[in-house]
């Protein structure tokens, strides 16, 4: 060791040598992961008295919560796969867009813009034997303001 405290690891542990494949799980609990992103999009409100009744944009965040049981090898979903799904099905449709065409027929708020992302990730989602579900998406609109749907809520 340095005088920092790091040491160059010279030995790197190896599968089935010094760690056993029936190792990599730790547990059976359900555990959660997120992950977020960025878009850039233009709208406007309808029936709406104010600033946002006119064409503007912003820089939204979406933040994920995917739940389930880890794999065997302590996975519970791979963040690269969390994003292929953004970008192929959802980030389509929102980034760089004027999302009063690209969405569905809607007033285009952060709250009904949220259902629509909760949706899309949930049905994307594999259906295995790790049980995977959407527990949360929130949109923020800004980065003081958002909207989110809950699992608990959707299912009502």
């Amino acid at each position: 060791m340095d005088q920092y405290g790091f040491r160059i690891v010279e030995d790197l542990q190896k599968i089935d040598q010094d760690i056993k494949r029936s190792d990599l799980k730790y547990h059976k609990k359900r555990v959660m992961v997120s992950k977020e992103f960025t878009f850039d999009a233009a709208h406007h409100l309808h029936c709406y008295e104010g600033k946002c009744k006119n064409l503007h944009g912003h820089t939204y965040r979406v933040v994920f919560g995917i739940s389930g049981y880890t794999d065997e090898i302590g996975i519970v979903m791979d963040f690269g796969d969390i994003k292929q799904i953004w970008k192929e099905q959802i980030e389509v449709h929102l980034d760089h867009r004027y999302i009063n065409e690209t969405l569905p027929l809607m007033n285009t708020t952060a709250e009904n813009m949220v259902v629509w992302i909760y949706e899309k990730m949930a049905g994307a989602i594999p259906q295995d034997e790790q049980s995977l579900r959407v527990e949360f998406v929130k949109l923020y609109e800004t980065p003081t303001s958002f909207a989110e749907a809950r699992r608990e809520w959707m299912e009502l």
